[in-house]
């Protein structure tokens, strides 16, 4: 497979990176953002970030060309992982190891890839259909996404090395979707029901198969994400036709999280069960909201603007995501109980947003140039 290393941008990031690592402890102010640079376009976007600080996402390899999917590091900078034929591709997750998993067109369909540096990307082959996607990964190297069959329809598969792809069917409906895995291979998606309209998140292993787990009394529920404790955490309508955001465990059922004032979706949590996402205010504007078992849900506020949207948590509280400063431009944030929200630099553009978040605070997303363009970005967020 071809690769391609951009090395001025890597060498320039490397040293911005240090010098930022450096000064990050004395200091709460905006930190300083590091283009990771493209694969020869002019844009890039980062997705996801590993414990050790491996950034994955898609940029363009030319002015006008595909995306192909690309794997950051501070020692090897931008690397193209190609494609599996086709012309593009695109990266969405990273495991501890550094397995970065996503999909790429091959021969008239898109495929589920995993990249490793060692064997490259490999194809994960569908469900009997022409199109697979993958959406998340976990250490042991699980995958987990949905597939076309044979018959046209969308289902939620789970893949590993050694058992290959396996439809993890239905829950008596046609179609159905994973978004998410934990360490322990418990994966969580969502599946229409029989009937007009019902969709319910489940949760699924090998040995239980696949758990309906319900809705807040309406008859529609999506999962987000799931904690390595089996916590699930999404969104579902109430009895009462509203959208709330809702936690999940095998021992307490799904329990409402409440909102702001009005619809709330869940977005992320941490091993902890720090719930993070977004929710309509009483007065209208969205507002990012951190919640807990023993504080219930807080508005994180916004940094002058009227909006804010939370993407992500570290496992010790620090939040990412999104808002709108004074001038409503949109600024990437870092929040901590300690500092409040704190904005992060631009790299000379008005917008910035964070997407992901690793274990030592290092913030992953994208951010406009003084020129326009759209780069991934890497942050560190304050102590």
């Amino acid at each position: 497979m071809k690769k391609r290393i951009t090395f001025i941008a890597a060498a320039l990031a490397t040293v911005a990176f240090s010098l930022m690592l450096a000064s990050s402890a004395e200091t709460a102010a905006a930190p300083s953002a590091i283009d990771l640079g493209t694969l020869g376009g002019s844009s890039s976007v980062a997705l996801a970030v590993s414990p050790s600080g491996q950034v994955v996402g898609y940029s363009r390899i030319a002015v006008n060309a595909p995306f192909h999917a690309f794997s950051w590091t501070r020692v090897g900078g931008m690397v193209d992982l190609g494609t599996l034929g086709g012309s593009y591709s695109e990266a969405t997750a990273v495991s501890p190891s550094g397995q970065v998993v996503g999909w790429s067109e091959i021969g008239g369909g898109v495929h589920a890839f995993s990249w490793t540096p060692e064997g490259g990307m490999i194809d994960l082959g569908t469900l009997g259909g022409p199109n697979s996607f993958a959406f998340a990964v976990s250490p042991s190297g699980q995958v987990v996404g949905n597939s076309l069959t044979s018959g046209l329809l969308f289902h939620a598969f789970s893949w590993t090395a050694g058992g290959g792809m396996v439809d993890l069917g239905t829950l008596g409906g046609r179609e159905s979707d994973a978004v998410a895995v934990n360490p322990s291979g418990q994966g969580v998606g969502f599946s229409d029901l029989p009937g007009f309209f019902v969709v319910h998140a489940f949760s699924w292993t090998s040995k239980g198969g696949m758990a309906d787990l319900g809705t807040l009394g309406g008859s529609i529920s999506y999962p987000s994400a799931v904690s390595p404790g089996g916590q699930v955490v999404g969104w579902s309508a109430t009895s009462s036709g509203a959208g709330h955001a809702f936690s999940w465990t095998s021992a307490g059922g799904m329990i409402d999280l409440g909102s702001l004032g009005g619809f709330s979706q869940a977005k992320a949590v941490s091993p902890s069960g720090q719930v993070v996402g977004y929710s309509e205010t009483g007065s209208g504007p969205v507002h990012a909201f951190s919640w807990t078992r023993t504080g219930g849900m807080v508005d994180l506020g916004t940094l002058g603007g009227s909006y804010s949207s939370a993407a992500a948590v570290s496992p010790s509280g620090e939040v990412v995501g999104d808002t709108t400063i004074a001038a409503n431009a949109n600024r990437a944030f870092c929040w901590n109980r300690g500092t409040g929200m704190v904005a992060l630099d631009t790299l000379g553009g008005s917008f910035s947003s964070a997407s992901a978040v690793n274990p030592s605070r290092l913030a992953v997303g994208s951010s406009t140039t003084a020129s326009g363009e759209l780069h991934a970005t890497v942050w560190q967020c304050p102590n």
